[in-house]
Order: structure tokens, then C-alpha cells, then sequence
């Protein structure tokens, strides 16, 4: 199912929802009381800005006594997808955001990522994968990262551990491309960089990847991400840690500038490196 489709679905959802919530005589906030979540929730829901959870959907239709067709929906829009369970919702909300603001402590961001340095990232995982699979996969990395090329991308601020910079990921010619690439977008001012280096030890959120997401009509939403795991929150107050956390990050990692010359630099020592192979 393309991304068009699957988006006029979940609208049809949020339709459907709106339809038999009213039909019920039941309002927003009541729906949501019975269901555990806010009204505002259910509001966004029913206008396709948010998915709810299965057990949400499944509760829903108790409430409504609808015979189970949202779990049905639910259960189907979720099967058909095009990314793994746990990434799926984010990157949905990712397609919605305002401003996105990211720590990686590891490896380059997906929306960062060349084909080549995708394809490296996949094969690492599994060394076994046929080339069909790591062509599926490294086009739906690229397809995502259309969203910094388009007239309304979002905000995208990104701090990068040092570690990303030094660790090679496939070959030196690799590697190069790679933060050439970055350094190209910074400079064609569709994002901003920095790095956290060495030298500025210990931090928050070390070792876990972080992506905040803002939106114009629903409030921020934090995803981090672990070994073959996800988790999406929006509780306000984790949400307003997370973002202190954040700007810790930021004070402590090189300026925008200075983090430019350092991957410049990077790069210049990989190409180097290819030099001599």
C-alpha cells in the first residue's frame, strides 16, 4: 500500500470513528474517558494526525459496540505497512513534523544516510540478506529522507557523537561520501549539525538514539530506540525532560561551525585513507 493510500485509510478511520462516536451521542472527551486516553486523542484520531495503540482500538470499539471493525482496520493498516512494527507510528509522525531534533551516539541518522552507507548498515545486520531485500530496504531509507528536500521540511537539528565520525561503516570511499554528504547539507542550509566529541565525556541519553518531533496541531512527541525495539512517548513531563536533556546535549557539543570543520576534517582523513587502498 503506498504512503497516499495508507493515509486516506487511516482518514477513512478517523472518519468512521467520528461517525459512530456522534451516532452514540457520545462526545470527544467522553470517548476518551471510557478509553483511557484525553479527548484532544480522540480528536486527533478522528482527523488522521495520530494512530492510536491496538488495545485503544479494541476499546474503542467496545465503547461503541461496533463488532470489532476498528481493531479490524487497525489490524490490517499495521500488517500492510512498509516499516517494522516498532518504527512504523514514527515515521509517520515524522512525515507530520514541524521541527525534528535528533541524537545519534552511534551510527548516521536515516534521514542523513547515503544508499551506500544504508546498504553497509543493513548488510552489517544481516550478513546474509539477499540483494533484493537490502535494495527494498535502502529505498524506503531514501524515500524517507525526501522529506529534507522538500519546500516544507521540517526544522531538522541533529548532534552527532564523535563516534559516528570515527567508526568506519563499509569502506573508507564510504565513509567519505558520507560526511561529504552531511557537510553538503549544512551548507545548503537544509540542516543543522554538531558534535559532541571525546573530550566532553559523559552526557545524557548516552548510548540510545533520541528523536524529538514537534507538530503544528498535537503536542511534541519523543522516540527513542533500541536493539530491534521502539518506544514513542508523549507524556508532558517526559517529553519536557527529554527536551532539558536535549539542550544539555547541544551546550555541550562543538558549535555549528566548528562541528562543520570537524567533519570536513573527517572526511579529508578518509579520503586519504582511500588514497592508499
Amino acid at each position: 500500500m503506498a504512503n497516499g493510500s495508507r493515509q486516506a485509510a487511516w482518514e477513512f478511520f478517523g472518519t468512521e470513528l467520528k461517525r459512530r462516536r456522534e451516532d452514540a451521542g457520545i462526545t470527544q472527551v467522553g470517548l476518551g474517558e471510557r478509553v483511557f486516553v484525553s479527548g484532544g486523542y480522540i480528536g486527533q484520531f478522528e482527523q488522521a494526525i495520530r494512530k492510536p495503540q491496538l488495545d485503544v482500538a479494541q476499546r474503542i470499539d467496545e465503547v461503541l459496540q461496533t463488532d470489532g471493525i476498528f481493531e479490524r482496520l487497525w489490524l490490517k493498516l499495521i500488517k500492510e505497512q512498509r516499516y517494522t512494527d516498532y518504527f512504523a507510528h514514527a515515521a509517520e509522525l515524522e512525515r507530520l513534523a514541524t521541527s525534528i531534533f535528533e541524537w545519534a551516539p552511534a551510527v548516521v541518522p536515516g534521514l542523513l544516510q547515503t544508499p551506500e552507507y544504508a546498504r553497509a548498515i543493513y548488510l552489517a545486520s544481516n550478513p546474509l540478506a539477499t540483494e533484493e531485500y537490502l535494495e527494498e530496504m535502502v529505498g524506503l531509507r531514501m524515500e524517507r529522507a525526501q522529506i529534507l528536500k522538500d519546500a516544507t521540511r521540517p526544522v531538522y537539528w541533529v548532534v552527532l557523537h564523535e563516534t559516528v565520525l570515527r567508526v568506519p561503516v563499509g569502506s573508507p570511499a564510504v565513509m567519505a561520501q558520507q560526511l561529504e554528504h552531511i557537510a553538503a547539507l549544512v551548507r545548503n542550509r537544509k540542516l543543522l549539525v554538531q558534535v559532541l566529541s571525546f573530550s566532553a565525556g559523559a552526557h545524557p541519553q548516552m548510548g540510545k538514539l533520541l528523536r524529538l518531533m514537534e507538530f503544528e496541531d498535537a503536542p511534541p512527541t519523543v522516540y527513542t530506540e533500541g536493539v530491534f525495539s521502539g518506544t514513542l512517548l508523549d507524556d508532558p513531563a517526559v517529553v519536557k525532560r527529554t527536551q532539558a536533556n536535549y539542550d544539555h546535549l547541544r551546550a555541550a557539543a562543538l558549535s555549528l561551525e566548528a562541528s562543520l570543520g570537524l567533519i570536513e576534517s573527517a572526511a579529508e582523513d578518509y579520503r586519504r585513507c582511500r588514497g592508499t587502498t
